[in-house]
């Protein structure tokens, strides 16, 4: 099993890293400003490239501090962030040329030995071009000339990245065995579950929040599959991280999600469903992953005046995105229902895996279209011909159409939630591609 690469993006402000994370991505993820400072959070996104995936950090946060304070704070937590790192994009500003801050984290990036990818960002004028040759004065190899708001340069920087790192792992490759991480809150009780569920103590446990701060591998046996349980550290909210090691605690819990085939997402009884609980719900789903929601401490029931089902009236009515994700109750300290996570999850596990007909799909998605067609817009209906499943694992669905770029996503949904009712998919998201004919 290859852990998939962790690559971050790091540069004094302003000079356009979350510019090219968006780039990148592909997506308008990171807040793009002017004001240095504006991205204050860490963002990620899973980028396929040339066969090979990584997982790319927006780390803007690690540098927009207070001018005085700069140099002191990146020491502090980038050095968290390049011990995960499989290597660093460095981003400088061609039109700026060379800083004595450049000049300062470039030293500090040579001396952990990383390797690293120095990108000239701006160089879309004939005059920040000719800055760019400043930048050997780094030593830390030939800078990229790119210009990130004008898509110049991306494809080779993108080259750059992916050079050393592994292929693709084709589905035959990957072992048979399920992957499950368990996330959550801090304190929800994630480190007793997973020794409950080993039968002893593999994660020290506290009633300190942050205990765990690494991602933590154990494997289990059960019904002869060997499963590969993950716990991770607490996800807080995201102005309560602080800096250093709890933020980059984050970044692995983020890594065991992409890494996992079905996510046991652990909430308190006590506090139930927090807006960080949607937050890391949505994360995993938009991830393709499996899951399971966990509902802990629920020794405390009787004291609490709660029923299951009030627990999962509410539930349901916050993970409103979430309905046929399966929930599971238990009391890690008393060893209630643990065995019903490890069936549920083995349960999901399959579902992620499960490939449906093109007859018994075609015949659903048929039917589906006649009782509620899809919206028009302007003389030309939108006309899905046929579907096919691409592939499981997450579970992929290929719509061909006469036009995909008109495709509403309440239709989308109406779709995939066909498809959750006609063949089950419990606990697992479906992933929904469009494709219309090419332009002429």
């Amino acid at each position: 099993m290859i852990d998939i690469p962790f690559i971050a993006i790091v540069g004094r402000p302003n000079v356009g890293k979350s510019t090219l994370f968006n780039r990148i991505s592909g997506s308008r993820s990171a807040i793009v400003s002017d004001i240095p400072g504006t991205t204050r959070d860490r963002i990620t996104r899973k980028i396929l490239w040339n066969e090979r995936d990584f997982i790319l950090v927006d780390t803007g946060g690690l540098l927009l501090l207070e001018e005085q304070e700069i140099w002191n704070k990146v020491k502090d937590q980038v050095d968290e962030a390049i011990a995960e790192a499989a290597s660093v994009i460095m981003v400088v500003d061609s039109s700026d040329g060379i800083t004595s801050t450049d000049i300062e984290i470039a030293e500090f990036l040579r001396r952990t030995g990383k390797p690293i990818i120095l990108c000239a960002n701006k160089a879309e004028k004939k005059k920040s071009q000719e800055h760019v040759s400043e930048f050997y004065e780094l030593s830390i190899g030939e800078p990229l000339p790119i210009s990130a708001y004008h898509n110049k340069g991306i494809d080779e920087l993108l080259d750059r990245v992916v050079a050393p790192l592994d292929k693709r792992i084709s589905e035959t490759e990957i072992e048979t065995s399920a992957k499950i991480a368990i996330v959550g809150r801090p304190n929800v009780g994630k480190s007793t579950l997973l020794n409950i569920m080993l039968g002893y103590e593999r994660v020290m446990v506290s009633d300190t929040p942050g205990t765990t701060r690494d991602a933590i591998d154990s494997q289990l046996t059960m019904n002869d599959n060997v499963l590969l349980i993950t716990d991770t550290a607490g996800i807080r909210r995201r102005g309560k991280i602080q800096h250093g090691i709890e933020k980059y605690s984050v970044i692995r819990a983020i890594l065991a999600i992409e890494r996992a085939d079905v996510v046991l997402l652990v909430l308190d009884s006590s506090e139930l469903v927090t807006a960080q609980d949607t937050h890391v719900a949505s994360y995993i789903l938009n991830a393709y992953k499996g899951m399971v929601i966990v509902i802990n401490k629920w020794d405390l029931a009787n004291e609490l005046g709660f029923t299951e089902a009030d627990i999962i009236k509410e539930v349901r009515k916050r993970f409103k995105f979430a309905q046929y994700v399966p929930i599971v109750f238990t009391s890690a300290l008393k060893g209630i229902g643990t065995k019903d996570i490890l069936t549920t999850s083995l349960g999901v596990y399959e579902e992620w895996r499960k490939k449906i007909s093109r007859s018994k799909l075609t015949g659903v998605i048929t039917s589906a279209i006649a009782d509620h067609p899809p919206p028009s817009y302007g003389k030309r209906g939108l006309k899905i011909q046929r579907v096919a499943q691409e592939s499981s694992c997450p579970p992929t669905f290929v719509f061909y159409s006469n036009r995909s770029d008109i495709i509403h996503f309440s239709y989308k949904r109406y779709l995939e939630n066909v498809l959750h009712k006609a063949f089950g998919f419990n606990g697992v998201p479906l992933k929904l591609v469009f494709k219309g004919r090419p332009k002429k």
